[in-house]
C-alpha cells in the first residue's frame, strides 16, 4: 500500500492536465457539488418544516445520511478545486479537512446499514418497532456512528503528532491522506479497518435482506418494497465501498492507462466520491412517499404560495385605498 501511494503522488506531479480540461473538470465539479448540495439542502428545509418526520427513525436517520453526504460533499469539492489551484497546501490546513472528509465517508455505509437494520425490525418485528426503535434509541445510535468513524481515523492525527517533526506540520504537500499521515503503521490500520467496517456492513445488509425475504408478511406490499429498499441499501453501500479499494484501482488504472491517467482519475472520483451522494436523494428522498409529498410542497407550491399571499396584500391594499376614496366622496357630497 506504501507503493501504492507514493506511485500515486509521483504519477498526480508526472501528469498534469491543460488548462482547458482543468477548467472543465473543476467547473463540472463544482456544478454537480452545488446541484447535489441544493436537492439535500431542500430534503432537510422539508424535514425540519414538518413535526411528523421528528419522531420517526427512519426519516432521523435519512436526516443523519443527508447531513453527513453534504459534509462529505461540500469539503470533497473543496480538496478537489485545493488540488487544481493551490496545488500543495500546509499539513496543518490539510489535515482537519481530510479527517473530517474520511470521517464522513466512513460514516454513509454504517448509517446505510442502520437504516437497513430499522427496515428490518419494521417489517419482520412490526409489534415491537415502537419499542426497539425509539428517538433516544435512533439518536444514540448516530452517535455510535460518529465515535466508530473517529475511532478509525483519530489516530492517525495522534501517532503524526507523535512521530513526525514540528516542521512537517507547516510543511506543503499536494493534499492526501498518505502524505499528510505517512507513517506505514497507519497504513496497515487503515486496511484492517477497512476490513473490518465491509465485514460489519454487508453482514447487516445480508441478514436484514434474507430475513425480510424469508419472512411471514412477504406476500403483502409493505415487504415487497421493503426487500427493494434493502437492495437498494445495497447497491449505495457496494458504491460507497469503492472507497475503500480506491488505491488498488489507481494503482490499476495507471498501469492500464498511462497515457490517460488524469482523465481515469477523474472518472474514479466522479465514481466514489459523487455517484454514491448523488443517488442518495433519489433513493430514499423523492421514492418515500410521504416524503415526497412534503417535498413536492416546497419545491413546486412555494412559489405559488408566495405569490398568492402578494397577491392577497395587494388586494388588500387596493381596498384600503378604495375605501378612503369613498370616504372623501361622501365628506365633499355634505
Amino acid at each position: 500500500m506504501s507503493g501504492i501511494a507514493s506511485a500515486n503522488a509521483s504519477a498526480v506531479i508526472q501528469y498534469r492536465d491543460s488548462l482547458g480540461k482543468a477548467v472543465a473538470k473543476n467547473l463540472l465539479v463544482l456544478v454537480m457539488g452545488l446541484s447535489i448540495n441544493y436537492i439535500n439542502f431542500g430534503l432537510m428545509y422539508t424535514f425540519c418544516k414538518h413535526q411528523i418526520f421528528y419522531w420517526d427513525p427512519r426519516y432521523i436517520l435519512f436526516f443523519h445520511l443527508v447531513v453527513n453526504d453534504m459534509i462529505q460533499m461540500s469539503l470533497s469539492v473543496i480538496l478537489f478545486v485545493i488540488s487544481y489551484t493551490l496545488y500543495r497546501i500546509a499539513v496543518f490546513v490539510c489535515a482537519p479537512l481530510l479527517l473530517i472528509a474520511v470521517t464522513a465517508t466512513e460514516n454513509t455505509p454504517l448509517n446505510l446499514a442502520c437504516m437497513a437494520a430499522e427496515c428490518y425490525v419494521s417489517v419482520c418485528l412490526p409489534l415491537h418497532h415502537a419499542r426497539i426503535c425509539t428517538v433516544r434509541r435512533t439518536l444514540l445510535l448516530i452517535a455510535l456512528i460518529w465515535t466508530a468513524s473517529l475511532v478509525s481515523t483519530l489516530p492517525d492525527l495522534f501517532v503524526t503528532l507523535a512521530t513526525e517533526p514540528l516542521e512537517f506540520f507547516s510543511s506543503r504537500v499536494f493534499c492526501i491522506r498518505q502524505n499528510v499521515f505517512p507513517n506505514p503503521l497507519l497504513v496497515r490500520k487503515q486496511e484492517l479497518s477497512y476490513i473490518c467496517y465491509q465485514l460489519l456492513v454487508w453482514s447487516v445488509i445480508f441478514f436484514t435482506y434474507f430475513k425480510i425475504l424469508f419472512a411471514v408478511q412477504s406476500v403483502s406490499k409493505d415487504a415487497k418494497k421493503a426487500r427493494r429498499t434493502v437492495v437498494l441499501h445495497g447497491v449505495q453501500v457496494l458504491l460507497c465501498m469503492t472507497t475503500y479499494v480506491a488505491p488498488v484501482l489507481k494503482e490499476a488504472l495507471l498501469g492500464w492507462f498511462p497515457e490517460n491517467y488524469p482523465d481515469t482519475l477523474f472518472a474514479c472520483y466522479l465514481i466514489v466520491q459523487v455517484l454514491p451522494r448523488a443517488i442518495s436523494p433519489m433513493i430514499y428522498g423523492v421514492r418515500d412517499k410521504c416524503f415526497r409529498k412534503y417535498l413536492k410542497r416546497y419545491l413546486f407550491c412555494k412559489s405559488g404560495a408566495d405569490s398568492a399571499e402578494m397577491t392577497s396584500k395587494n388586494n388588500k391594499t387596493n381596498a384600503r385605498s378604495d375605501n378612503k376614496d369613498q370616504r372623501r366622496e361622501q365628506q365633499q357630497t355634505h
